[in-house]
């Protein structure tokens, strides 16, 4: 079966991953997987990730959740632009979310990023999730 929106996978089970307790997931590996896994670790969202051949010639992609006193580090994470609406914004209309102590990942044409370095950047483009 294809997977129709593999974003939306990647946050489910890490949303799910969370409230379970887990202290990793583990997916089907992709290059988008990864940079959003690399711009959640840059901002301090998770520990850190890593990828693994399995056998057949599928990798597969680890994230380490992060905890701070008991609690997910992660409180909301949720899908804006979607296969069936996609959501751009140009680098004067990117997102702020909760005023600043969240983070809105951006997919440019420089690559994935924050909101505050595609800002700073100087680049627009689709907004493919807001973590707080």
């Amino acid at each position: 079966m294809s997977m129709h929106d593999p974003i939306a996978d990647l946050l489910t089970r890490v949303r799910n991953a969370q409230q379970a307790r887990h202290t990793a997931v583990e997916m089907p590996n992709s290059r988008v997987k990864q940079e959003l896994a690399r711009v959640l670790k840059d901002e301090g969202y998770i520990d850190d990730f890593s990828v693994a051949e399995q056998e057949g010639g599928k990798a597969s992609l680890k994230i380490r959740l992060k905890y701070y006193q008991g609690q997910p580090v992660i409180d909301e994470i949720k899908r804006v632009s979607r296969p069936g609406l996609r959501i751009y914004r140009g680098k004067d209309e990117l997102p702020r979310v909760r005023g600043g102590y969240g983070v809105a990942i951006i997919s440019t044409s420089h690559g994935l990023m924050s909101d505050r370095a595609a800002r700073a950047a100087g680049h627009g483009g689709e907004v493919l999730c807001e973590v707080c």
